[in-house]
């Protein structure tokens, strides 16, 4: 085959085809515990985070709620894969054998949020969120004035992590932030580009600018104990007592148990049997959803 616009053209209808194919092969599931949120600039500051949203009877004026602002903001970062094709594989025809690559950058490309959202969980132990604290913190401030007090959404420990969410709400418990989505292009002009001339190699790429950052704590709970009833049990009793900072309710109902793959067997075993071992029957059956996450731990 002649290397010309032409064929160079067919090349990427090639590899963009099977990139596809890779990206279709995996279905991604950080939407479910991360609002995705468009992004228009090199960061996005979210200083209204802090205040959960409720109606009140209408008496008298409108009662407009003061936004409490806080400093935090997600900085996009930049994210790449490439892989070349050298020309001699393009003038034998014969790169078809290397189009099994290109579905692997595809599933990576699939696979990347879901490995940045849940990498971004399993920092909030050490990394701060909107007031300041670590998200998984034993001293979150809620309350005002006289009713202001530390509250706490983890148990300690040295032990896998696993982690309960509320992700029933328009707002999830993390965020995604997404600037550039992800999107393959190639560097193919034998006549303009300096690669092809001093590698003799075709470049094909996929690139974004996304991040993930943390939305409210108190719709997640962290714990390094041991997965077992009794701490499952506190942890459920502690994220539906949460309160606003005005004493209401905040109605969190946790709804997805989230463990990596050492916790696996006790999650399925605490959630999924309808009985206990010794054959009483089990009052957490389906009390919540388990996700299994391969990039925990």
């Amino acid at each position: 085959m002649d290397i010309s616009a032409p064929s160079l053209r067919a090349v990427f209808t090639a590899v963009k085809t099977e990139f596809n194919a890779g990206r279709s092969t995996y279905t991604p599931t950080y939407t479910r515990i991360a609002t995705v949120v468009p992004s228009t600039t090199s960061s996005e500051d979210y200083a209204w985070l802090g205040e959960f949203s409720r109606l009140r009877e209408w008496i008298g004026d409108r009662h407009i709620n003061k936004m409490a602002l806080h400093s935090y903001s997600i900085k996009n970062k930049k994210f790449e894969a490439t892989e070349g094709i050298p020309s001699e594989y393009i003038e034998d025809d014969t790169f078809g054998v290397l189009m099994a690559k290109f579905q692997d950058m595809g599933y990576a490309a699939a696979t990347h949020p879901d490995e940045l959202t849940y990498a971004c969980l399993a920092s909030g132990w050490n990394t701060l969120c909107y007031d300041g604290q670590n998200f998984f913190d034993t001293e979150h401030d809620v309350g005002e004035g006289e009713n202001e007090k530390l509250v706490s959404n983890m148990q300690d420990g040295a032990l896998a992590p696993w982690y309960l969410l509320d992700t029933r709400r328009p707002l999830k418990p993390l965020i995604f932030q997404k600037r550039k989505d992800y999107q393959l292009s190639a560097k193919t002009d034998a006549g303009n580009s300096d690669h092809v001339f001093m590698a003799d190699e075709y470049l094909y790429g996929v690139d974004a600018r996304v991040n993930a950052g943390f939305g409210f704590w108190q719709q997640a709970f962290g714990s390094k104990a041991e997965l077992t009833e009794a701490n499952f049990n506190s942890a459920i009793e502690k994220m539906m007592g949460l309160k606003s900072d005005k004493g209401r309710p905040l109605g969190i109902n946790p709804d997805l148990l989230v463990v990596g793959p050492t916790n696996r067997s006790k999650a399925k075993a605490l959630i999924e049997a309808m009985q206990k071992e010794g054959g009483a029957s089990n009052t957490n059956y389906q009390a919540v959803e388990v996700m299994v996450v391969p990039w925990l731990d």
